[in-house]
């Protein structure tokens, strides 16, 4: 019940931020609803995938779609009381990408999977669907900036695993490891904290 109640806030969290993106560029209602779906099931989808766990989680529990549904409507209806559209849409990516990094990590490590690989597929998980959302808003996807967002990822999915060898229960170093990819993301937008350029400065 615990990582289910994660994977939906992940979810809420993601399709919230769909909505913003697709709201931003004035797409229709059916857009709208389009947008926030794949971005809430686009990584958990390849992620299905990738370890063969098919019918993909949202096909067999129809949970999924219906939250998405209700968030889209809430978001839509209560647009203008999410102010700074910029900054919220920034909140709830970052809310999804920690949630849905250690979503991907305990999905891996249900299918017997080693710490790397559950530390790619927690990244994966994260990242995927803002990236199938970026493109179909004709956006360069945030993973492919300079900005951390990956990273956060692979840092925070890293942290979980050093946790577990803490004497503490496992929902706690769960939880660290999703504030901790949460908290990496903030510092680093804040503090303007990027990856180095590898391109040179025309002179």
């Amino acid at each position: 019940m615990f990582y289910f109640t994660i994977d939906i806030l992940g979810t809420i969290a993601f399709a919230i931020s769909g909505v913003l993106v697709a709201m931003e560029k004035k797409l229709d209602l059916f857009g709208v609803l389009i947008i926030a779906f794949v971005t809430a099931i686009g990584g958990g989808t390849l992620r299905d995938f990738l370890i063969g766990n098919t019918p993909v989680v949202w096909m067999r529990d129809s949970v999924y779609v219906i939250t998405i549904v209700i968030t889209v409507v809430f978001a839509i209806l209560f647009v203008n009381q999410l102010k700074y559209l910029r900054k919220s849409l920034f909140l709830f990516d970052t809310i999804g990408i920690g949630l849905y990094t250690l979503v991907g990590v305990e999905k891996g490590t249900e299918a017997g999977l080693s710490p790397i690989m559950c530390i790619a597929l927690g990244t994966i998980t994260a990242s995927f669907g803002g990236v199938i959302r970026d493109i179909l808003c004709n956006e360069i996807p945030v993973i492919f900036r300079k900005e951390i967002y990956a990273t956060a990822c692979i840092l925070g999915a890293a942290s979980y695993f050093l946790f577990r060898t803490l004497p503490i229960k496992e929902n706690y170093a769960y939880i660290a490891a999703i504030l901790m990819v949460i908290g990496l993301r903030i510092i680093a937008v804040k503090y303007k904290i990027r990856l180095p350029n590898i391109y040179r400065k025309e002179s």
